[in-house]
């Protein structure tokens, strides 16, 4: 069974501290940390499994790294590939622009071909808007450890759980 790799930055305190739980949940063997400040498209590719850590920036934009490593896949076909966004926002500060980053990158993994999966629910969330809604799930997991801490390790366990399922099923 090949690994799933996971995404992230290995600079950000607050990612890494998600990541560490989803890996936990995950078991060690079966999930191998990348750094996204560090890693290539090619390199993305020899992963078929991506969990990929999107935070959301300022006023709605992917993080400084997430955009350079972009242009690196932009060319390629994804088809074969399934991936899971997760990424922290902040709906009381930013309600119009909830959990951004991770509609943006559903978006683009969507166009080359990816399968996205992990949706979760909105409920239990209070946002205006968030390009990572459709209907009433998002299109990964939406963590706010700003207001909503006490959940985040639930959350996590159960999109665990969801896509050990999901990434393994035909």
């Amino acid at each position: 069974m090949k690994k799933i790799g996971i995404f992230y930055s290995f600079r950000s305190v607050k990612t890494k501290q998600q990541v560490a739980k989803i890996v936990k949940y995950f078991g060690k063997a079966n999930v191998q940390e990348v750094d996204a400040d560090a890693t290539t498209g090619d390199e993305m590719m020899q992963y078929d499994k991506w969990i990929l850590a999107v935070p959301t920036w300022f006023d709605g934009e992917l993080p400084n790294y997430w955009d350079e490593l972009l242009p690196d896949l932009e060319d390629r076909d994804l088809k074969g590939i399934k991936a899971a966004i997760f990424g922290g926002g902040n709906q009381k500060d930013y309600p119009e622009n909830f959990v951004d980053g991770i509609g943006l990158m559903a978006n683009f993994l969507e166009n080359l071909g990816a399968k996205i999966i992990g949706s979760t629910s909105t409920k239990g969330y209070s946002f205006e808007s968030s390009k990572a809604q459709k209907g009433n799930t998002f299109v990964g997991l939406a963590l706010d450890i700003e207001n909503q801490a006490a959940l985040t390790d639930e959350r996590i366990s159960n999109w665990v759980e969801q896509l050990k399922k999901e990434f393994y099923a035909k």
